[in-house]
């Protein structure tokens, strides 16, 4: 019901003595009897939660797969150097595979060093799930 210090945390089983359950625990509700119906409510969550988490990854998956046919393109202005105006960060990553692919991931999730400020094709990684990294290929192309 609650974590307890030093015994056990919340949606946890542990074995304590009888008074300490009687007198402690169970008056302050910090713990139930450890009956069937509540052995099967804890099972119960468990394989809810594992099931959410697989589908979590399930979908991260599915989006890596999506990311390896897509190259996102941004069209920059530059000078005669040959040096953008402006760079392409993090967000604007994120907000174009938003609105050109229907495909949401946080800008917080697309690992760049630092923003690409120069022409031609990078490989950024998008950690979308643990264990699960997305490729997305960014082009930078110069306006006509």
């Amino acid at each position: 019901m609650a974590d307890v210090k030093g015994q056990g945390k919340k949606d946890q089983m542990v074995e304590v003595s009888d008074g300490y359950a009687r007198n402690f625990l169970f008056p302050k509700k910090l713990a139930i009897p450890a009956d069937s119906k509540a052995i099967n409510e804890m099972k119960n969550k468990e394989a809810s939660k594992q099931h959410k988490i697989d589908v979590e990854k399930q979908n991260a998956l599915d989006i890596s797969k999506k990311l390896e046919n897509i190259v996102v393109v941004f069209e920059y202005a530059a000078g005669p150097d040959k040096k953008l105006y402006g760079s392409v960060t993090s967000k604007d990553i994120s907000e174009a595979l938003a609105k050109n692919y229907g495909i949401n991931i946080d800008k917080k999730k697309i690992s760049l060093t630092s923003p690409i400020k120069s022409f031609g094709r990078v490989e950024v990684d998008a950690h979308l799930f643990t264990g699960v990294v997305g490729k997305i290929t960014v082009e930078v192309t110069s306006k006509q």
